[in-house]
């Protein structure tokens, strides 16, 4: 369906407006004079809106034929979407195995991965095997002895899988990694083209996310928060394609009226019943394993479960239930629950299958043999397996570890500085002297030659106007689409605010990154102007939403040598630290 709304126009978050024949007193009384009333969306078309689509006029001025602008037209939602994840993965795969190092938490995760797709546990290496693993290409035996670890397993099978195919060096370990980044960018795209309605504003949020300096280390680097905001976007995009779903069923299943109108239907609205809804279950599964990942998952999950069930109950309001949220209840919540909870849970056990299936005579996984010593005795040990408990008590451990860790770091950062880029993290820095690793022969200095993980400035400093206008959004208009992003960034961000005096890093805000790039992209869409806009507001609003996009990949290209670890003069590194606390 075509449509020449704007995309940034809202959907389906107010209440019809009355049909011309329902109109309120005033609204009659006009009539006698010509008042026909305001155009009524159909209800159907209210829940299924259709998607925006260039103008022709768009492509006589290129000078398109008809039949290949209908070609362009009908596969955008796919060519658009490809071509920027075609970009994301040129850039993350461009030279992915330099710095040959293990930079950062590399030293932690890619040797946790070997081991993992080897012995099925962690295990203990020699402090100084990093140097050997890079000199002998991989080729060095894996320890026997279990080590205890602070996250699950699934992230680092992932880095592991990568490992098994290419080799237990930089390239191997950060493959996996670099492929979920790119993929994440065609993930945005579809996400952002679907609940805005519009392919352009979804290419954009994905684009946006290619040229974002965080996102794009993360993607060349071996540490879990990639991986795990890869899932959560995962599961994020399977609900809104089951929300999509249930819309069209229900749509679907209203009747046209006498006039051909669809209208509210209210027995229809609280007590139909949707059926199957695979997507849910996709999204218990993604959320299985992004807890597998990190524990921080969990937040998302009830976000999540709770943002679900408020999308049943403002679908069954819009079909026209006279209560929702009765209906939600008594329908939905218990079908939410068991899509995603006992789903979610099982998959994190399975994530554990290594560690259970390891020896418990004291030479498997570590805490293993737990339940058969130091667990021993008690008088309900008997109701559960020893390998649930000694897991349960591993569990317990590594809470204690996460609730308790205050040991300082150079670059840790509060929660607070986040979205400012406060305190980025130097995952590698060497000066190299002139004439070598890429540094001048003719440079008066050594040059720096770092690794920062620094989201680009101008993209995060965007963000945080584009955060005040979402939640501005959600809360006078009651938009969906910014509450759902809202809810997403709240779910990433604010649970670190509990933990203030813990030991944490600007990094871990790459699992909310995403949904910065949805806010951003939607609050581009609206300088672009409403729709109805005069021609002089549309040209402007669009020239500055063009101004602040290419100023955003500017300032990306700007950063690259920061972000590839690429050697320049010293000067030059200075003139990027824009803020004394980057240093």
């Amino acid at each position: 369906m075509t449509s020449t709304a704007s995309s940034t126009d809202s959907t389906d978050h107010r209440p019809a407006p009355p049909a011309p024949d329902e109109g309120v007193g005033w609204q009659q009384r006009l009539r006698r004079f010509g008042y026909a009333g305001r155009p009524v969306a159909d209800v159907r078309e209210r829940l299924v809106p259709p998607y925006v689509e260039p103008s022709p006029r768009l492509w006589q001025s290129l000078g398109v034929s008809y039949r290949f602008s209908a070609w362009l037209t009908r596969w955008s939602a796919w060519i658009g979407p490809l071509l920027v994840t075609l970009l994301a993965g040129l850039l993350r795969f461009w030279n992915l195995g330099g710095p040959k190092a293990v930079i950062f938490d590399e030293t932690y995760y890619a040797k946790d991965a070997w081991a993992l797709v080897h012995r099925g546990f962690e295990v203990n290496w020699d402090k100084n095997v990093n140097q050997l693993i890079l000199n002998s290409n991989g080729n060095v035996p894996v320890p026997s002895d279990a080590s205890y670890v602070v996250h699950p397993p699934v992230g680092k099978y992932v880095i592991g899988l990568g490992e098994l195919m290419f080799g237990f060096d930089p390239f191997g370990w950060r493959f996996m990694t670099a492929l979920l980044g790119t993929l994440s960018v065609l993930l945005l795209c579809r996400i952002g083209r679907r609940i805005f309605r519009s392919t352009f504003l979804g290419c954009l949020a994905g684009a946006l996310m290619a040229v974002d300096g965080l996102h794009f280390v993360m993607s060349r680097t071996a540490l879990l928060d990639g991986v795990l905001m890869f899932f959560v976007l995962a599961a994020f995009g399977c609900l809104v394609v089951d929300r999509d779903k249930a819309r069209e069923k229900i749509a679907g299943a209203l009747q046209p009226g006498a006039d051909g109108r669809f209208r509210p239907d209210a027995a229809l609205g609280d007590h139909f019943r949707f059926g199957w809804r695979p997507w849910r279950w996709g999204a218990g599964l993604m959320l299985g394993l992004a807890i597998g990942t990190k524990w921080n998952g969990l937040y998302f999950m009830a976000a999540f479960i709770v943002m679900a069930l408020l999308w049943d109950a403002g679908t069954r309001k819009v079909a026209g239930a006279r209560s929702p949220y009765q209906a939600v209840l008594k329908y939905d919540t218990g079908r939410a629950f068991l899509a995603t909870v006992p789903v979610a849970l099982l998959t994190y056990l399975v994530s554990w299958t290594g560690w259970i299936l390891s020896p418990a005579d004291g030479t498997g996984g570590y805490y293993r043999n737990w339940a058969a010593t130091d667990g021993k005795g008690g008088s309900w040990t008997w109701l559960l397996p020893d390998w649930l408990r000694s897991l349960w008590h591993y569990e317990h451990e590594v809470y204690k570890f996460h609730t308790h860790l205050t040991s300082p770091h150079s670059y840790q950062s509060n929660p607070w500085s986040w979205l400012v880029l406060g305190r980025p993290v130097s995952f590698f820095y060497e000066t190299p002297s002139p004439g070598t690793d890429g540094c001048p022969s003719s440079a008066a200095e050594k040059c720096p030659r770092e690794v920062l993980a620094l989201g680009t400035p101008l993209l995060w400093w965007a963000a945080c106007f584009a955060v005040l206008y979402i939640l501005w959004r959600w809360f006078f208009r009651r938009d969906w689409r910014a509450g759902a992003i809202a809810g997403a960034i709240a779910a990433g961000y604010l649970p670190w605010f509990m933990y203030q005096e813990r030991t944490i890093f600007f990094f871990y805000a790459d699992v909310f990154l995403p949904f910065l790039c949805l806010a951003v992209a939607m609050m581009i869409g609206a300088l672009a102007g409403p729709p109805g806009s005069s021609d002089n507001r549309r040209v402007i609003g669009a020239t500055g939403a063009g101004v602040l996009v290419l100023l955003i990949a500017w300032n990306f290209i700007y950063f690259w040598p920061l972000y590839t670890g690429t050697a320049i003069p010293m000067d030059s590194w200075r003139s990027r630290m824009w803020l004394d606390t980057w240093v």
